[in-house]
C-alpha cells in the first residue's frame, strides 16, 4: 500500500553552526530502516564531525555547494552534481562557501545516531 508522506520530521544536526535536515523518509518521521531520505540546509561556514558511517550515502546538491573530505581526497560538489560515499569510509561534510548548500541525502540502510559513528570531540 502506497503510503503518502505529508511533511517532513526536522532532525537535530550536528556540526558548528545549526543545520536544517528535514527528513522525509527514515526512521524518524517514516519508522522505515531499510534507507532515509532528507533535505539539509546548511548556512555559510556550516562544518560537522568527521564520521564513518555504517550506511552508504548519496548526496544531490541543489543549491551552493558542499565540501566532501575522506581520507583521501577533498571535493567540492556543486548545485547539479552528486556524490556517493561508501559505509565504513570516513568522511566530513561542510559548506565553506558563501551561499552554504542545499542538498539531498540518501542513506542505504536509514540514518541512526548509532550507526553514524561521529568522531569524539
Amino acid at each position: 500500500m502506497a503510503k503518502k508522506i505529508e511533511h517532513p520530521s526536522v532532525i537535530q544536526s550536528a556540526g558548528n553552526k545549526p543545520k536544517i535536515i528535514e527528513e522525509y523518509v527514515g526512521r524518524v518521521n517514516s519508522s522505515t530502516s531499510a534507507l532515509s531520505i532528507a533535505r539539509m540546509k546548511s548556512p555559510s561556514g556550516w562544518l560537522e564531525p568527521g564520521q564513518r558511517p555504517e550506511f552508504d550515502e548519496y548526496t544531490v546538491v541543489l543549491k551552493g555547494a558542499l565540501r566532501v573530505k575522506t581520507e583521501a581526497e577533498t571535493v567540492d560538489v556543486e548545485a547539479g552534481q552528486a556524490i556517493i560515499v561508501q559505509a565504513g569510509e570516513w568522511v566530513q561534510y561542510s559548506t565553506p562557501g558563501d551561499l552554504g548548500a542545499e542538498y539531498v541525502a540518501v542513506c542505504l540502510p536509514a540514518f541512526s545516531p548509532q550507526t553514524v559513528h561521529r568522531d569524539a570531540d
